[in-house]
């Protein structure tokens, strides 16, 4: 590992120790059903359970953030991002045995500091591909296989990330004394996809009235009453994901035209496995050829925010309207978690539709990268 002089032997040992355990998945149901009565004894067996599962999860990506082809690994964002699960690593290491209700609050307090402390992990990361692409200089044949290859870790982090913020967050949120109705820690029993898409839908417009000066129209079809059990944070992030895409799209190809802008479609349908939610613009589509890249980290048609020498801290706060590229990748990965997906299919010349599934059952264990 290189330039760990701040981090002893021994934690570095016992990182690649951890890093060869079993991960065990968890599943929607599973968080619903055990959160629904977060007695004592429950957020005990919680705890214990975070505190064996989170080294492990956490020790993987840092081995991993060590080992990048071409030299991802010694930019000074990736450093920065692996000294962040070093510490993680050693604050759950270092926390003794949880026995008791003090030790479980302890431990909850601690794991809400790691969560913290992992809060710009996208855009620091972003940043060392950035200062990666940057430099890069070499055949573009090998250089699209170690794309893949870093395309690929990008993607296990991302996952893994969404797995640990979600643990970590249902644990916390089991503490809160009033709970929203029908939530079980983040999971909501009843959420109902066409509030959540009204709820991303408004967000977006502002973010491009902001930037435009004006925003299309966005229209909802779906029952409003129908609800299901999800993570409304998820839905929403990938719904405003989706919509401001398709707003951009829409606003810059009618920016010149006296014509009134279309307004943008988000159809929620509810099947017996997927509830499924599209997104549908005519904003003049992407190219066939440039399809394949959407779902890259490498990618983004937009100039990107994050500036060489933009402060580093700023970098979550700001949302702007089209991002470092990663919108539709990590949406995507959201989608995927709890077993549902992410599909888009475009027409040149007219507009793109964004199919959002999301899996009914509950059942589909975590992916663990």
């Amino acid at each position: 590992m290189a330039a760990l002089e701040s981090f002893s032997k021994r934690l570095i040992e016992e990182v690649q120790k951890w890093g060869c355990m079993k991960q065990t998945g968890v599943s929607l149901r599973y968080m619903m059903e055990f959160g629904s009565k977060p007695t004592q004894r429950n957020l005990l067996i919680s705890a214990q359970f975070l505190h064996k599962e989170l080294p492990i999860r956490i020790a993987r990506r840092a081995i991993e953030l060590d080992t990048l082809p071409y030299g991802l690994s010694h930019k000074p964002a990736v450093l920065k991002v692996r000294d962040w699960y070093l510490d993680s690593f050693r604050d759950l290491r270092s926390f003794p045995e949880i026995k008791d209700a003090n030790d479980e609050r302890d431990f909850t307090q601690m794991i809400k500091a790691i969560k913290v402390r992992h809060n710009n992990v996208v855009p620091m990361m972003a940043l060392g591909v950035q200062q990666l692409k940057k430099e890069i200089s070499i055949p573009t044949r090998t250089l699209n296989q170690d794309i893949h290859e870093i395309h690929q870790f990008l993607d296990r982090f991302y996952m893994s990330r969404i797995g640990i913020r979600m643990l970590i967050g249902q644990h916390v949120e089991l503490h809160n004394p009033n709970p929203p109705p029908h939530c079980v820690g983040y999971i909501n029993t009843r959420m109902s996809p066409v509030e959540v898409a009204q709820q991303a839908s408004e967000d977006a417009r502002c973010i491009c009235l902001r930037e435009y000066g004006s925003a299309p129209d966005v229209n909802i079809y779906g029952d409003p009453d129908f609800t299901f059990p999800y993570v409304p944070a998820h839905l929403h992030l990938m719904v405003f994901e989706l919509v401001k895409n398709s707003l951009r799209a829409v606003q810059e190809r009618f920016l010149d035209s006296d014509k009134l802008p279309p307004p943008i479609r988000i159809i929620v349908a509810d099947g017996i496995e997927d509830v499924t939610i599209k997104v549908s613009d005519e904003g003049g589509g992407i190219p066939r050829s440039g399809l394949p890249k959407i779902f890259t980290y490498l990618y983004s048609t937009a100039k990107n925010p994050l500036d060489e020498h933009a402060d580093l801290g700023m970098a979550d706060t700001v949302v702007t309207m089209a991002g470092y590229g990663y919108g539709l990748p990590i949406s995507r990965l959201y989608a995927r978690y709890f077993g549902g997906d992410l599909q888009i299919i475009s027409m040149e010349g007219y507009g793109t539709d964004a199919y959002l599934h999301l899996s009914r059952l509950g059942d589909s264990q975590e992916p663990l990268p």
